[in-house]
């Protein structure tokens, strides 16, 4: 899937806030995961997004880089 993205001032880069999800379990499967990690820990959301395979670069990216999800506001 090509994803577009852009280019904070920092150099991240960031989704395209035009780009709508077309993946719409893996959206739930990651929702679920940031609840977990709210409600438990981060390596209770990381078992669970691995055990249904979710690639690690996303993993990594909604758990340990939440400025980077989708939807995020900017600090």
């Amino acid at each position: 899937m090509n994803r577009q993205q852009h280019h904070d001032s920092g150099g991240l880069a960031l989704a395209d806030p035009a780009y709508q999800r077309q993946d719409l379990r893996q959206r739930d499967i990651v929702n679920h995961a940031i609840s977990v990690q709210e409600s438990s820990n981060t390596m209770a959301a990381i078992e669970y997004l691995k055990s249904r395979d979710i690639p690690p670069d996303v993993i990594a990216r909604v758990l340990l880089e939440p400025q980077r999800r989708r939807g995020a506001l900017p600090h």
